[in-house]
């Protein structure tokens, strides 16, 4: 059985893995969702200083106060980011990495580095207008909408999703990686593709294209980009799937 460890997009928080951790508990794997630092239940620890090394901290303090081995660490979205940070640097203990809509960043990136420019300031105008100059609030379902799948998200988790997350620290959109950056060879390497990164991988995407060939191991999803909360059960099988 399997060690994982549930990293959450922006926004959320280990609540949003709920379900997907319960599912995941009864295939008999240990499962810890972890909340970083300035979201949900940490949000006041959060301050105009956390960036992406914060949430790199995050992942490796937890798997080494925590005595983890054969750890499968799972990316969700912007979490991409700091568990690609952390994979570089956890050494054996580092498993399996799982990239659930997301690709792993290489050194020098950073998440407005993913969206258009005109985007990345609309974002910069929000975290200035609406967030004291360093939390990013959650933007509208119709704005998310424009560049990330809802499908499969009934009124009652979009609710759920409104009335749960909390601004994101801004700085963790704004730092680039630096390295060392993983995974390491050594490293099994997955990508759970819902229909977002499906779109993605079709359209040929340069950049995206090694995730098609050895040593990645890719699964489908007919979700959209929050498979944990439309899918949960369906995300949990794929995760159960891949280490088995």
């Amino acid at each position: 059985m399997a060690t994982f460890v549930l990293v959450p997009g922006a926004w959320l928080g280990a609540w949003a893995w709920e379900d997907t951790a319960r599912a995941l508990r009864e295939h008999g794997h240990t499962v810890l969702p972890l909340t970083l630092t300035g979201v949900a239940e940490r949000a006041e620890e959060g301050g105009p200083e956390t960036d992406l090394d914060t949430h790199i901290a995050d992942i490796i303090d937890f798997a080494e106060k925590n005595d983890l081995r054969q750890v499968t660490l799972v990316a969700h979205s912007y979490a991409a980011a700091p568990v690609s940070g952390a994979a570089g640097r956890l050494g054996e203990p580092l498993e399996r990495v799982v990239y659930v809509d997301s690709a792993p960043f290489t050194a020098g990136m950073r998440m407005l580095d993913l969206m258009p420019p005109e985007a990345a300031d609309q974002l910069n105008q929000q975290v200035t207008a609406h967030g004291d100059g360093w939390r990013l609030p959650m933007p509208p379902f119709e704005v998310l909408g424009l560049s990330s799948s809802l499908d499969g998200l009934d009124q009652g988790q979009r609710d759920m999703l409104s009335a749960r997350a909390t601004p994101q620290p801004f700085g963790t959109y704004t730092q680039r990686l630096a390295g060392p950056v993983g995974p390491v060879p050594s490293v099994d390497c997955v990508l759970v593709a819902c229909h977002d990164f499906q779109g993605l991988l079709r359209s040929g995407v340069p950049t995206l294209a090694f995730l098609n060939h050895a040593p990645w191991r890719r699964f489908d999803l007919s979700t959209g980009h929050w498979p944990m909360l439309s899918a949960p059960a369906k995300l949990a099988d794929v995760l159960h799937t891949a280490v088995s």
